[in-house]
């Protein structure tokens, strides 16, 4: 397990982390979210023993982080770490050297991750001359070569089209599947919503919330009720809803009926009610997506 425990790291009069805890169970995949500014890149490298902590401590195993331990995780920054004028095949098994792979098995390593993240046209050409997004594949092999027991990805996806973000995600599904644990840092919500299986939500430097998505849409007081066709009698029956406040429209879908309520709401009750006085061809609850809570979370929506 990894365990971040209350750290605290300033810089001079800034406090860039007050109070961040959380952990993480060896072989799961871990989403750290924070707007810009929260606090991420720096307990993220806490966490790898770049820096340390002014307060509190980072243990995996129930151990501090040490040069040992560091030696088994693996680490992609968002800035671009690649040398420019060194060829892909070159750079993947340099850094695989580095991680202290077999002399013996660093060829083949390198040789799958190039073919796992289809890079094998470029694996004679300077990274200098590759793309934004070929760049950002083979520094994730970069980071993975050695397959660690800790994997940590600030902005994974960046730079990488739909296709590719896929071919990323079924990647990663395979260390987790040998025993990796990976912890991600990323704006794009929807790819760590199904592949995360823990969350941590960072602002100001401290944690707001922690935990599994299920557990986190347990604390939502409201969900959002969606009834089609729009009409004004199906309107006065959810309005009287104690609790019960309207959303804007949905300018993709002008039939809906969007009105959030207290989580507790009966909702057969309220179904019988809609379909006694007037036409429903829908009626759903939406939980919050991560996106939502995320929101909620930071202070940016109610």
């Amino acid at each position: 397990m990894l365990e971040v425990d209350h750290v605290r790291r300033s810089f001079g009069p800034i406090a860039a982390v007050r109070d961040v805890s959380f952990t993480i169970p060896v072989g799961s995949t871990f989403g750290l979210l924070g707007p810009n500014g929260a606090g991420k890149t720096t307990t993220m490298r806490m966490i790898l023993g770049i820096l340390a902590p002014d307060g509190g401590g980072v243990r995996w195993d129930g151990k501090p982080i040490d040069a040992r331990s560091r030696r088994r995780f693996g680490y992609l920054p968002e800035e671009r770490g690649l040398y420019g004028k060194m060829k892909v095949g070159a750079q993947i098994a340099y850094f695989a050297r580095l991680h202290g792979v077999d002399a013996g098995a660093v060829e083949a390593r390198t040789a799958r991750w190039i073919d796992d993240l289809e890079l094998g046209e470029y694996a004679d050409r300077p990274c200098a001359e590759l793309s934004k997004g070929n760049q950002q594949k083979v520094q994730v092999a970069c980071a993975a070569v050695h397959e660690p027991a800790l994997l940590v990805l600030d902005e994974p996806f960046s730079g990488l089209d739909p296709v590719n973000a896929e071919m990323l995600l079924r990647n990663l599904e395979r260390l987790r599947a040998k025993g990796t644990t990976l912890v991600l840092s990323s704006h794009q919500m929807w790819q760590l919503e199904t592949l995360c299986e823990r969350f941590c939500i960072i602002a100001g430097g401290e944690t707001r919330v922690a935990g599994s998505l299920a557990e986190l849409r347990a604390r939502r007081p409201t969900r959002l009720l969606v009834v089609e066709p729009a009409s004004e009698p199906a309107r006065r029956i959810l309005i009287a809803i104690p609790g019960a406040r309207e959303e804007p429209p949905n300018p993709s879908a002008p039939a809906e009926l969007r009105v959030r309520v207290p989580v507790e709401t009966d909702l057969a009750a309220v179904l019988r009610a809609l379909v006694q006085t007037t036409t429903v061809t829908r009626f759903e609850r939406l939980e919050p997506s991560l996106q939502e809570i995320y929101l909620n979370a930071i202070g940016a929506a109610a």
